[in-house]
């Protein structure tokens, strides 16, 4: 009986779990709805729908007419049931966010560095987490639930690349960012890869409410990639799913980029801002962040022509190695790239791709993500949220978090690109 018991305390919190989803994904719904939704009787869903109001979590927002029967009360999420902070660890900035249940933005705060040492990322963490402690103020403070963060697996690598001291990597092999949040917060910290997260973002708030199955391309200082399949991100047994600046193609038509001493160059050194701003820089036109180039000066337009041409060929490339792979309904592009500069670059991916696509492969829809700069944050605020209210434990993530190795400071495999 004690196990019945269990099983059952289980399958109610499960329930409630999956009631919350169907009002996210509605944004507001009857009972009937959810209950359509859920696969559950009528009178399940009216006693969970009042048990999470009456926790806070649901709120009443009027009834609506003009249906057959009486008026339907109809229920959304309650602003202030939960919140959650996103830490965004950058190689250049640091983001940070504040979002409540509903997945609204209540704070925003980015933080901008030469590098990432670790004494000033856990100095800027606590202090931005601080403030929004404050913001939130003792009633709204203790439904806190979380810290979720995101940040490029290898972050003190590439120092000769980015111009990092040479003892940034090292300071990172020693800096534990899950437990040291955790112990001063005293929250719970999940982690997850910027790119991934960035994915988890466009799911949520993105495109992920028309597609179930896309590839998310980050162009970022590196390019990442998360990956996507049935409503689902996949992170894999290494957290290493979609890691794709790694990923093999073709030599660079850029002067400023050395050609490789292998067969094939890595996407990383065509498909990155890092890319983009070397190359500028070494035709004489500085620059030190891409949002310099909002809007485009005359004097850079044709190198950003350039850059963008070469990094269009490849990422078709790498689009078509991977559909080859796995089906796909749509590959999304987002990152650091102003919009219309963003917009244009897409624009000859898909051309790029409309030529070299090879039969027996099946398009998928080549569009522009809209959440920017701030996705990785967003997706990294979400991460609590999904794991304490997801329909389980694992909605977002196939395999646990606690499951994939810490490799945010680990040393890079530079033979491998990553």
């Amino acid at each position: 009986m004690a196990g019945k018991g269990s099983n059952s305390v289980q399958l109610r919190h499960y329930n409630e779990r999956v009631v919350l989803d169907a009002v996210r994904r509605f944004g507001e719904a009857s009972k009937a709805e959810i209950a359509r939704f859920a696969h559950l009787t009528p009178p399940a869903v009216a006693g969970i729908v009042e048990a999470l109001a009456e926790a806070g979590y649901l709120i009443e927002n009027g009834k609506r007419f003009g249906g057959k029967g009486q008026p339907s009360a109809m229920y959304g999420l309650a602003k202030d049931g939960a919140f959650s902070i996103g830490l965004h660890i950058g190689r250049r900035a640091m983001d940070a966010i504040l979002i409540d249940f509903t997945g609204e933005m209540r704070a925003f705060e980015t933080h901008e560095y030469d590098h990432p040492d670790p004494d000033n990322i856990r100095r800027l963490g606590d202090e931005a987490i601080g403030r929004f402690k404050a913001q939130l103020g003792a009633p709204h403070k203790t439904r806190l639930i979380g810290i979720g963060i995101s940040a490029p697996y290898f972050i003190g690598g590439w120092d000769e690349e980015l111009g990092f001291p040479s003892d940034v990597q090292l300071a990172w092999r020693n800096f534990n960012l899950r437990s040291y949040f955790a112990d001063t917060q005293n929250l719970a910290v999940m982690i997850e890869n910027d790119a991934s997260a960035a994915a988890v973002a466009e799911l949520v708030y993105g495109l992920g409410k028309q597609y179930s199955d896309f590839l998310h391309i980050s162009l970022s200082t590196f390019v990442g990639g998360g990956l996507v399949l049935d409503g689902t991100l996949q992170t894999g047994p290494n957290g290493n799913t979609a890691a794709y600046g790694p990923f093999p193609v073709t030599h660079s038509t850029l002067a400023s980029v050395p050609k490789p001493e292998g067969k094939f160059e890595v996407l990383l050194h065509r498909a990155s801002i890092y890319t983009l701003v070397h190359h500028l820089r070494t035709n004489g036109f500085p620059i030190t962040r891409v949002r310099d180039l909002d809007p485009m000066p005359a004097q850079a337009r044709h190198l950003v022509s350039e850059w963008q041409d070469d990094c269009a060929d490849a990422l078709a490339q790498a689009i078509i190695g991977s559909i080859a792979l796995v089906d796909l309904e749509a590959v999304v592009i987002d990152g650091l790239l102003p919009p219309a500069l963003l917009s244009d670059t897409v624009d000859r991916v898909r051309k790029c791709f409309t030529e070299m696509v090879p039969p027996g492969l099946i398009p998928p829809a080549i569009i522009a993500g809209a959440l920017g700069a701030r996705a990785s944050a967003l997706g990294a605020s979400i991460l609590p949220i999904y794991s304490m209210f997801g329909p389980d434990t694992g909605v977002l993530m196939k395999k646990g978090n606690d499951k994939k190795p810490l490799m945010i400071g680990s040393e890079p495999d530079r033979k491998r690109g990553f």
